[in-house]
């Protein structure tokens, strides 16, 4: 499998305008001490794969959480779904989550529910019908690759499956924006290229937004130089020398965004902490 990171990728014809399904303005976020994050400011639009790199420690999940609005900004605005929601109150912003999946670190299952009930756990508390739950959940564990764990406890998965058991989770509403936390973090090298293998399914075959944090250049590489073959049924290398143009990469470095652009702009990059991380 070609992972390799193309320094010159073949030009793309730029894509049309719209609106962002997700927008920071000048965000910053304290914790009644130094500033954790301090005047962000990015877009994730439709249609494209934002991946947010950066070494541990330096607010990339804190940025996910206000994102969906878990926490909330001390400045600035975060638009998402062209609403404020750093200045809704909380019972508004039930309907933007629940359109907006995500995927925790680790995965962070339920240990004592099913898969079943892990995975439609939104479903059960909007009072679904049952027979509704169970054929959604079929459809998004098939996705995954996990339709015989329907019914197990997250106790008897690996690391691996339950990741994958979270990104079925994620995808049970057919959200219009998914935020991904570290989803490889804490994994081996081929369980990792499963997940990113998903990552990049999702990308290509539902086309959904989304917005990546990782410490991991694999990852990132991995994602842009490879396509999901929905007659395959498997991810494959794209010809050399191109690269996917909807995805795209911001670097945070000390609560800042250093880098926002294009893989052809950061490997020419002069920043220096970005010339080291890609090193």
């Amino acid at each position: 499998m070609n992972t390799t990171l193309h320094s010159d990728p073949a030009p793309v014809a730029p894509q049309p305008s719209a609106e962002p399904v997700l927008e920071f303005r000048n965000v910053s976020i304290a914790f009644s001490g130094p500033h954790v994050l301090q005047d962000i400011s990015f877009r994730v639009k439709p249609g494209e794969t934002r991946i947010l790199l950066g070494p541990a420690g330096v607010g990339k999940s804190v940025l996910l959480k206000l994102a969906n609005g878990l926490i909330r900004p001390d400045e600035g605005s975060i638009l998402l779904f062209g609403q404020d929601i750093s200045r809704l109150r909380e019972e508004d912003l039930f309907p933007l989550r629940t359109n907006t999946g995500m995927v925790f670190q680790e995965g962070a299952l339920f240990d004592s529910l099913t898969v079943r009930d892990n995975v439609a756990y939104q479903l059960i508390q909007e009072e679904v019908p049952d027979d509704e739950i169970d054929a959604r959940v079929m459809e998004a564990l098939r996705f995954v690759g996990l339709e015989s764990t329907f019914e197990f406890f997250p106790s008897s998965l690996s690391g691996g499956m339950r990741r994958r058991v979270a990104i079925a989770r994620a995808l049970i509403h057919r959200p219009d924006l998914l935020l991904y936390d570290s989803p490889t973090g804490g994994l081996d090298p081929v369980t990792s290229t499963t997940i990113i293998e998903l990552i990049v399914k999702q990308r290509d075959v539902y086309r959904t937004p989304s917005l990546l944090v990782t410490h991991r250049l694999q990852d990132a590489f991995v994602m842009l130089n490879h396509r999901y073959d929905d007659a395959e049924q498997r991810m494959v290398s794209l010809p050399d020398g191109e690269t996917n143009p909807n995805t795209t990469f911001l670097m945070l470095n000390e609560g800042r965004i250093i880098f926002d652009g294009s893989i052809h702009e950061l490997v020419r990059s002069q920043d220096p902490f970005v010339r080291e991380f890609l090193a």
